[in-house]
C-alpha cells in the first residue's frame, strides 16, 4: 500500500515531495482513468514551482489509462471547471495548492459537467485505487511509458477568449461608470485574466482603469503566498487603494477562486458580508431562489436571503459540499464566508472574477460606495472574522469546549465542526480541510463589545488546551 496522506475531505493536498510527488501524481493520474472510465481529460496547473513537473507525470498517469490529455496550460482553477463543461470532456483536474505554503501543491478533481469529485463522490475511490492497484508507477521505464502512453495523445487547447466571455456575461460592461480598481494577484496566476479583461474594456472603451500590484506569476512567491484571509497579507493593497483613491481593491488567493475585497477607504471587508450582498442583487433578478451558505458566519446572510424574499440552505464548507449543494437544490447562488463564490451558471462552480465584476456594477448603478453598501450589515451582525489556532489535538478540544456552552446554548448543529446558539452571539469551530488547524468564527446580534468579549474568551479556552 502506498501512503495517501494527501488526499483530503475535498481535494488533493501535500507538502512537495514526501506526501505528493511524481509517481503519485502518476498514480493519480492512472486512478483517474480507471475510475471515470474517461475518453478525455482537461488539464491544467498554477505558477507553483512544482507544478509543471506533477502534471507532466499526471498527463502520463492518464494517457497510459488511454485517456486523451487536453492541456490548457498556466491557469486558475475555475478555468478548469468552465473547460471541462465547455470543451464537454469527462472531468478535468487542476494542479494547484491554492493557498497552502509554497513548498505544498495538490490537486482538485471534477467529472463531466464540472461536477465534483470529493470524498463523497469519487475521491476515496480514487485513493484506493492510488494505494492498493496502481503500485508500479513507470516513470523511469522509458519503454514502458512510451508503450502505454500512446493509448492516450496529448494537446495543448485554450479556452482563454470563451472563458472571459463567459465571466463578462454576467454584468453589462458598457454600462460600467469610470472607476480605478487595485488589482492585487499576488503573484498568483489572477494577472493573466486581469489583463485580458483590461483589453477586452479599453477595446470597447469602457472607463475602468487597472492598478496593478505584485501582478506578475511567480512561483517563488517574493512577497508571501497570497491569502488575503491572512490579516498580515492585506496591506499591500489596503497602501494602493489609498495611494491611487482607488473606488475598490481586489485580492486573490494563488489559484483566484478566492475573491477579496477592500473598500475606497482601504478596509478590507469580510468576505461573509460580500455573501450577503451578492445573494440580494441575485434575489432581485430571481424571486424565491434558493442560496447555500455555510455554517461558520450565517445570521447575516440568513436575514438579507430571507428579507429580498429567497430561501437560505445551509450546507457544509468546502467548495465540493457546495457545487454538490448547489446541483441538489438548483441554487441561483452560494457564498462561503472564506470568500468562495458559486454561480448556477457557471456549472454551479466557484469563480473569483465574477464577484468583483458584479460588485463593480452595483457600484456603477447605485452610485453608493462599497463601503456604505455594506456598513449597516456590519453593525447589525459583527463578526470576528476567522482566527486560527493549531493544537495537537483538535477534536478533543472542540468537545471540550462545547461542554462549557452547551447548558446554555439554544441551539447547536453539527452540519461542519460545531455551530452554537448562545441567543445574542453564536459561535462555529471546526477543524480545518486541509490544513493542522482549528478555525473559530463568532459574531453578535448588533454588540460589537459581546462579539469581541466572546472571541477573547473563546480563543483562551482554545489555546488552554
Amino acid at each position: 500500500m502506498t501512503p495517501t496522506n494527501c488526499f483530503k475531505a475535498n481535494d488533493i493536498r501535500g507538502r512537495i515531495p514526501d506526501e505528493l510527488n511524481e509517481d503519485i501524481a502518476w498514480r493519480i493520474g492512472r486512478a483517474v482513468a480507471e475510475y471515470l472510465k474517461a475518453d478525455t481529460v482537461v488539464i491544467g496547473g498554477d505558477v507553483r514551482l512544482s507544478s509543471p513537473s506533477l502534471k507532466a507525470a499526471l498527463s502520463r498517469g492518464l494517457r497510459s489509462g488511454g485517456v486523451h490529455v487536453l492541456d490548457i496550460g498556466l491557469c486558475g482553477t475555475e478555468e478548469i471547471y468552465f473547460a471541462t463543461s465547455h470543451l464537454k470532456v469527462d472531468g478535468g483536474i487542476m494542479v494547484t495548492a491554492s493557498h497552502n505554503p509554497k513548498d505544498y501543491n495538490g490537486m482538485k478533481l471534477v467529472r463531466a459537467e464540472s461536477k465534483p469529485v470529493s470524498g463523497d463522490t469519487g475521491l476515496r475511490e480514487i485513493q484506493k485505487l492510488v494505494e492498493d492497484t496502481f503500485v508500479t508507477a513507470p516513470l523511469n521505464d522509458d519503454s514502458l511509458v512510451t508503450e502505454r502512453s500512446l493509448q492516450g495523445h496529448y494537446q495543448k487547447v485554450s479556452v482563454l477568449d470563451a472563458y472571459i466571455d463567459q465571466i463578462l456575461g454576467y454584468i453589462k460592461p458598457a454600462q460600467l461608470k469610470p472607476m480605478r480598481l487595485v488589482v492585487n494577484a499576488g503573484n498568483g496566476v489572477a494577472g493573466p485574466i486581469i489583463d485580458a479583461i483590461e483589453a477586452r474594456f479599453q477595446s470597447a472603451s469602457i472607463p475602468v482603469e487597472f492598478i496593478k500590484v505584485y501582478h506578475e506569476p511567480d512561483g517563488h512567491f517574493p512577497h508571501g503566498v497570497p491569502n488575503p484571509l491572512l490579516p498580515e497579507c492585506r496591506q499591500a493593497t489596503r497602501d494602493a487603494v489609498l495611494e491611487h483613491r482607488a473606488d475598490m481593491g481586489i485580492a486573490w488567493d494563488g489559484d483566484f477562486d478566492r475573491c477579496f475585497l477592500f473598500d475606497e477607504k482601504g478596509q478590507f471587508i469580510e468576505g461573509y458580508y460580500i455573501v450577503g450582498l451578492l445573494a440580494e442583487a441575485f434575489l432581485n433578478e430571481a424571486p424565491g431562489a434558493k442560496i447555500i451558505h455555510d455554517p461558520r458566519l450565517s445570521w447575516n446572510t440568513i436575514d438579507q436571503v430571507r428579507s429580498a424574499g429567497g430561501e437560505p440552505v445551509l450546507c457544509k464548507t468546502g467548495h465540493a459540499f457546495i457545487k454538490e449543494r448547489m446541483r441538489k437544490e438548483d441554487a441561483v447562488y452560494g457564498g462561503e464566508m472564506s470568500a468562495h463564490h458559486y454561480f448556477r451558471d457557471f456549472a454551479y462552480c466557484d469563480s473569483g472574477m465574477i464577484p468583483w465584476l458584479l460588485v463593480a456594477e452595483l457600484l456603477s448603478q447605485t452610485g453608493q460606495k462599497l463601503s456604505s453598501m455594506v456598513a449597516a450589515r456590519i453593525v447589525k451582525f459583527p463578526s470576528s472574522g476567522e482566527v486560527n489556532s493549531m493544537l495537537d489535538n483538535p477534536a478533543q478540544a472542540i468537545e471540550s469546549i462545547l461542554v462549557v456552552y452547551e447548558k446554555d446554548a439554544t441551539d447547536i448543529d453539527r452540519t461542519d465542526g460545531i455551530s452554537v446558539d448562545m441567543g445574542e452571539w453564536r459561535f462555529n469551530l471546526r477543524m480545518s480541510n486541509t490544513e493542522p488547524l482549528v478555525r473559530l468564527n463568532v459574531e453578535s446580534r448588533g454588540d460589537q463589545a459581546l462579539m469581541e468579549e466572546k472571541t477573547t474568551e473563546l480563543l483562551n479556552l482554545i489555546r488552554s488546551y
